[in-house]
């Protein structure tokens, strides 16, 4: 189970430095309603983080089953085109890059925060989380690694468990501290909103540069 942690523990710290939604939580704790809005957000990114690994990893067991000291052909391709896929959207990022002095540009659904409700910010949780490529590539890779390995049932769901607080702590950790201290949150978290704004796009390229070749690797590994 240590080493399937191990495993996938890259990627769920890719899902984790997610810049766009981490903005969202932070705009929505900045808004009138960020107590029911956020923790809507936080619910709904926990919900689609563990529904599409739990989904890819039972998909992973209609593959033909294998010796253990055996190679994965099957498992190694789609780690491979999956990599290449994340690579691309890293190469995206990095041409999505704003020139110096010119402001960058965020998703036009951040405009109408202030007045969502708390199903709305669960609804888009669940959206950024289960439904955005990056992430649900990264579900993937992370499900098939965790259906097609020989731990049991339960094993397997206390690695899900792992997986989805690790890949949802960037969440997690905004929303759980202004709960407790929502006074003293607000200008740390206006200051850290400005600064993903500023960088988002260098973020994501260099992240996703990092796990397209850590995926691309792990499956060529499995020949």
């Amino acid at each position: 189970m240590g080493p399937l942690i191990g495993t996938t523990l890259p990627v769920a710290i890719g899902i984790a430095i997610s810049p766009v939604p981490m903005i969202a939580a932070i705009l929505m704790l900045l808004s009138p309603r960020a107590k029911s809005t956020g923790v809507g957000f936080l619910i709904g990114w926990i919900v689609g983080i563990a529904v599409a690994v739990i989904v890819f990893a039972a998909l992973s067991s209609i593959l033909p089953a294998a010796d253990p000291e055996a190679t994965h052909p099957i498992i190694g391709v789609i780690d491979i085109v999956l990599g290449a896929l994340l690579l691309l959207i890293g190469i995206r990022q990095w041409r999505s890059r704003p020139k110096d002095g010119n402001e960058p540009k965020l998703p036009g659904w951040m405009k109408a925060i202030d007045s969502m409700t708390a199903l709305r910010g669960f609804v888009l949780g669940v959206v950024l989380s289960a439904v955005n490529p990056k992430n649900l590539l990264l579900a993937v890779s992370a499900g098939l690694a965790i259906g097609s390995s020989d731990v049991v049932l339960w094993q397997e769901a206390i690695v899900i468990v792992v997986f989805v607080l690790i890949a949802a702590s960037s969440i997690i950790i905004p929303v759980v501290a202004y709960l407790l201290a929502s006074a003293s949150m607000a200008r740390p978290l206006d200051a850290l909103r400005g600064w993903l704004t500023d960088n988002n796009a260098t973020i994501m390229a260099v992240l996703m540069f990092v796990l397209g070749f850590v995926v691309i690797g792990k499956g060529i590994g499995q020949f």
